[in-house]
């Protein structure tokens, strides 16, 4: 079975740090880690190949640095991996950023296997996944807790807060991974000898075959307009009247501040 596990890089939520003033996040000095639900897509992707056969390839779209990611997932048990990296790619939204994905996509050529996570941290939309499995015109199945080989397919379970559907999907499908899937393994010995050493090429728009004006700004239509921190005033009031005083002097406040 050839897999291949979409990955990126994200800011580590425990060190993060926010710019009030410019109202964006401070990247410089914070570590940069695999999104955690890239990391069960790729435990996914990695237990399917010791069950079945097969190989697994890593695909990462960032900056240079987003190398170490790569070498990471390698560690995990992935066989290879691709960077595509490129200033053109800046400032891609999600809609772009599929596009970009399913061009290598293309230049990998077969595969039977796509697996994402959920969402990213970072963007938390949820969106490059199915919008990449549409662009592909490939079946897909999200949120997935659980998956199983059988011929010609997968059964898999998709876990929403108020139920549970038991889906079998056939191959080639893309599957987007949440974190109750499977426990993620630490990287072997052997894993992070083969990390050191593997070669990863970097793809560029042109490597691509991308059209300019799909990707990056140029091909994002939506933009983030503003970002803030929100505020919270906390106001204390000790009531000391009967119970239905108090009752219809809350119900006052909530009116005044437009609850109802």
């Amino acid at each position: 079975m050839n897999i291949v596990v979409f990955i990126k890089q994200v800011p580590d939520s425990r060190t993060v740090k926010f710019d009030r003033e410019k109202g964006t996040l401070i990247r410089d000095g914070v570590e940069a880690v695999i999104n955690p639900y890239d990391l069960h897509a790729l435990e996914a992707g990695v237990r399917l190949k010791e069950a079945v056969g097969g190989e697994v390839t890593v695909v990462s779209m960032g900056p240079p640095q987003a190398q170490e990611a790569i070498r990471h997932a390698i560690s995990l048990g992935a066989d290879k991996g691709v960077l595509l990296s490129d200033r053109a790619f800046a400032g891609s939204d999600t809609l772009a950023t599929t596009y970009i994905l399913s061009k290598a996509v293309e230049k990998l050529g077969d595969y039977d296997l796509l697996l994402c996570g959920k969402l990213t941290t970072d963007g938390d939309t949820a969106q490059v996944g199915p919008g990449l499995a549409a662009r592909l015109s490939i079946p897909y199945v999200t949120c997935v807790t659980n998956i199983e080989a059988m011929e010609g397919g997968l059964k898999t379970i998709r876990t929403f807060e108020d139920r549970s559907d038991h889906i079998e999907v056939p191959l080639p499908a893309l599957l987007t991974c949440s974190l109750s899937l499977n426990q993620v393994r630490v990287p072997s010995l052997r894993g992070k000898m083969k990390a050191k050493k593997a070669e990863i090429p970097v793809w560029t728009a042109e490597d691509l075959g991308a059209d300019p004006d799909k990707i990056g700004l140029n091909g994002s239509p939506t933009r983030v307009a503003e970002t803030w921190v929100p505020s919270f005033d906390i106001k204390q009031q000790i009531m000391e009247e009967p119970p239905e005083v108090q009752a219809r002097t809350v119900v006052k406040i909530l009116k005044e501040a437009g609850i109802f």
